[in-house]
This record gives structure tokens, C-alpha cells and sequence, in this order.
């Protein structure tokens, strides 16, 4: 259990060396899951550009083969029999010029939205630029931070291994897991003003009495931390004066003075 508690202790300093960081491995993450989603957007629109710019080329060579069409029929009026035959070859050399019609406006329609997905990559770039200049910024300051405390926390992490070493192997599961499980990860905590050290309900007077034995593990029925006796490694726990041990207030009468019956001293005496 002494093994355990200095575990805690330990965690808990190795915590607070972290919390140094603040917010700067959440905001390096989040730097690096936009960057991601910024890139995989450019290319994204960048597969769509290629489709549309195939599509314009599909287009401009339906035209071409209209104009061949259009040549073709052209020259078959000159050699037809009939009226019947004219009029077939001419609405088929108008129904070709509309296709081109068509076609002309299908290739400015993809054009139009090929420039708007290009200006749509440079907005998607600059924010890239921008947001990558922040990450390398995030990044440094991040570094300057572990660094600083690298020492202090490669000794901690030691220190750690050579605690969890003498610890019985379910007793350390379970008390990783409720580290993990709280949010301050306090998984060993100390009684408190008759309290739970971690979730701060009270505890009955028979299982402070349990907690002082040592002779099994006790946990918290409300928030389920392991509990310690304070006193185990000299932990000095604050005490609350008794309602007879403080200091009592005299409540004058109303209207007295106090002071009242003090007897004056004069500038002779």
C-alpha cells in the first residue's frame, strides 16, 4: 500500500509537470487534423478539376465530330434525287448545330466550375500556409516546454517503473484503470476531514477504522478510489477544531458599550 500511495504521488507529479503543456498538445492536434482535412480537400478538388477538364475535352471533340458531320451532309445535298432526301439531309445538319450549341454551353458550364474549384484550392492553400505556419509555431513552443522538463520527467518515469515493480500485478491494473476512469487521476487518495480525498463524500467512522488496519484494500463506495490512511507517509491532515475548542464570542446587550466598566486612564496617572 506505501508502494501504491507513492505511485499516486508520483503520477500526480508527473501530472502537474504535464499541465505545464496547457492546451498545446490538443491545439498541435487539432492544427494537425485540419492541415490533414486542408490537404485531403486540395486533392480532393483536384480530382474533380481533372474530371471536369476531361469532360470539356470530351465535349470539344463531340464538336469536331459534329462539324465533320456537318461537312458530310453538306456535300450529300449536293447529290441528292429529291426534295425528301434535302430535307432529311438538312434537319440532320441543324440537329448537329444544335449539339454543337449544346456542347459550347456544357464546356462553359465545366470551365466556370473548374475556376471556381481553382479559387476554391487557393483558399484551401493559403489556409494551409497559414494554419501550418501556426503549427510549426504550436510545435516549437510545445518542444520548449518538454525539453525543459524532460529530466525532471525521464526520473519521475523511472522512479515509476521501480514503484510498479513491487506492486502486485491486479493491484496495479486496478489501480491504472481508475486513474484512468477519474478526472484529476487521483486513483489513491487519503482521508480528509472524514472524507473521501478524491470525490469528497464522507466516510463512516468503522471504515476510517478498516482504512488505518491496512489489512485490506479499501475503495471509496461513491467514487471507488483506493483510500489510504494519510498518516502512512506523514501526511499531516488539517484539523478541524472542535465547536468547544474554538474561541467562544461574547454578544453584548444591546445598547451597552463595550466598554463599558473599563476603568479610564487620565493623562496624570
Amino acid at each position: 500500500m506505501k508502494n501504491l500511495f507513492e505511485l499516486q504521488l508520483t503520477y500526480s507529479k508527473l501530472d502537474k509537470i504535464k499541465t505545464l503543456r496547457g492546451e498545446l498538445p490538443l491545439e498541435v492536434k487539432d492544427l494537425e487534423d485540419e492541415l490533414a482535412g486542408l490537404d485531403t480537400r486540395i486533392k480532393k478538388i483536384e480530382a474533380e478539376i481533372k474530371l471536369k477538364e476531361g469532360d470539356v475535352l470530351k465535349k470539344q471533340q463531340e464538336i469536331k465530330d459534329s462539324e465533320t458531320h456537318i461537312k458530310k451532309y453538306i456535300d450529300q445535298q449536293n447529290t441528292v434525287r429529291n426534295s425528301r432526301e434535302f430535307e432529311s439531309i438538312t434537319k440532320e445538319v441543324e440537329f448537329q448545330k444544335l449539339e454543337i450549341e449544346l456542347s459550347n454551353k456544357r464546356i462553359k458550364e465545366f470551365k466556370y466550375d473548374i475556376e471556381m474549384k481553382q479559387k476554391s484550392i487557393e483558399v484551401s492553400q493559403k489556409q494551409f500556409t497559414d494554419r501550418s505556419g501556426d503549427l510549426a509555431h504550436k510545435k516549437a513552443e510545445l518542444d520548449d516546454i518538454i525539453n525543459e522538463n524532460q529530466k525532471d520527467e525521464e526520473d519521475l518515469m523511472a522512479y515509476i517503473n521501480e514503484l510498479e515493480s513491487k506492486i502486485e500485478g491486479r493491484l496495479l491494473s486496478a489501480f491504472k484503470r481508475i486513474r484512468s476512469n477519474v478526472r484529476n487521476g487521483l486513483g489513491v487518495v487519503t482521508v480528509a476531514r472524514d472524507a473521501c480525498g478524491g470525490c469528497f463524500n464522507k466516510i463512516p467512522p468503522q471504515r476510517q477504522l478498516d482504512i488505518k488496519t491496512h489489512k485490506n484494500i479499501i475503495d471509496c463506495e461513491y467514487c471507488g478510489r483506493i483510500l489510504v490512511d494519510a498518516e502512512m507517509l506523514g501526511i499531516e491532515v488539517p484539523i478541524i477544531p472542535t465547536q468547544a475548542q474554538r474561541p467562544s464570542i461574547r454578544v453584548m446587550p444591546a445598547g451597552s458599550s463595550r466598554y463599558e466598566n473599563t476603568p479610564v486612564v487620565g493623562l496624570d496617572d
